[in-house]
């Protein structure tokens, strides 16, 4: 398991952590979380996350690695960041 993936484990637990309970956000999060702390590297994650469902949780949960890969953190006051 590699740095960068534990740290996006991390940050996405801090976002479902912060998400109203049971959101379509604190799902997606939460499944970005436990993927990322479980696997390799982003390959793997994205692998992985592209077999959950419902639908719109995969889609919300690829959608929120592809940010935080990109460095945004999804957290208040960032700029340009969802949430």
């Amino acid at each position: 398991m590699s740095a960068e993936n534990l740290d996006l484990a991390a940050t996405a637990r801090r976002i479902a952590d912060s998400a109203p309970a049971g959101s379509l956000e604190q799902a997606a999060a939460g499944s970005v979380a436990v993927t990322c702390a479980t696997t390799r590297n982003v390959a793997e994650a994205r692998s992985v996350l592209a077999g959950v469902t419902p639908e719109e949780v995969r889609r919300a949960a690829l959608d929120l690695l592809d940010r935080l890969e990109a460095g945004e953190t999804g957290e208040p006051g960032e700029t340009g960041a969802a949430g």
